[in-house]
């Protein structure tokens, strides 16, 4: 039974101190979370070489989800961007052991219209790594239809739905330059909690003050401990609009759904860094 959790980084400069090499500090990362968002990726695709550091920092069982380009989501928005696609994936290939998924993230104006893309893309990507699609338009959450035919397009490629709750994020009005940030940037949509296949993902934003970043994913302790109850493996990662606190948030959640789900799989337990003095 696991339950793996991470953050939007694998690196941020208030985490550990001192401040790992560059080249060690997804494994640094690694011995206190269990799974990461490749963001990177999806801004630029690495050379081959840096995937092959990436893989000799983590073991098989760590889950690395690695976000498509941007020219392949949003510029093309599946519709083209082969050449971008190929460079992609063979530059992922190194990284293979750890590569739980590949992560299909669209942009908001991708809406129902748009499905035929999505239909004819997902079968098309390599076997081996899973499938999650993220959805940011509001008729897959607003209308009941548009979401069972996402839902029909997801379940025949065999992908999962990737839920963005950001609803602690605007349960109150910014109160740091960094929420005021991520009030422009991200997404305002209901919580979502249905899962489709045997790996749920969750990404979960609070705020800057733990606390409330705490009392707002009470909703997901139960909605995750139910999930494991029904053989699933979910992910869960935890987000702040400024991160620094995320990575021993994340690990809370997971002590949280531990308390619930004893038989639960403990994270690893690291030498605590200086830094690490939340809880």
């Amino acid at each position: 039974m696991r339950l793996h959790v991470g953050c939007a980084m694998w690196s941020h400069g208030s985490w550990f101190e001192p401040q790992p090499p560059a080249a060690q500090r997804l494994r640094r990362y690694a011995e206190h979370c269990t799974a990461v968002e490749g963001n990177t990726t999806f801004y630029a695709t690495p050379s081959r070489r840096t995937a092959e550091s990436w893989a000799a920092q983590l073991t098989p069982d760590f889950r690395f989800y690695a976000k498509l380009p941007r020219p392949v989501t949003h510029d093309h928005r599946l519709g083209g961007g082969e050449a971008e696609l190929a460079a992609f994936l063979d530059a992922m290939e190194p990284l293979s052991p750890s590569l739980h998924a590949l992560w299909v993230q669209l942009p908001p104006t991708f809406g129902p219209g748009d499905l035929g893309a999505l239909a004819a893309f997902l079968p098309a990507l390599p076997a081996g790594p899973g499938i999650a699609v993220e959805v940011r338009h509001p008729a897959f959450f607003e209308e009941v239809e548009q979401a069972k035919r996402l839902v029909r397009v997801l379940n025949a490629a065999g992908a999962e739905w990737v839920t963005f709750d950001t609803t602690t994020l605007y349960a109150a009005p910014p109160r740091t330059p960094a929420e005021h940030e991520a009030w422009g940037k991200k997404p305002r949509l209901p919580r979502r909690t249905p899962a489709l296949g045997p790996h749920p993902v969750v990404r979960y934003h609070g705020r800057d003050d733990a606390e409330a970043t705490i009392a707002g994913w009470a909703p997901w302790l139960d909605t995750v401990a139910g999930w494991l109850g029904e053989g699933r493996s979910p992910t869960v990662f935890v987000h702040t609009p400024d991160n620094g606190d995320a990575l021993g948030l994340a690990r809370r959640f997971h002590a949280e759904v531990r308390a619930l789900v004893p038989e639960l799989e403990p994270l690893p337990e690291p030498e605590p860094a200086q830094t690490m003095t939340l809880f």
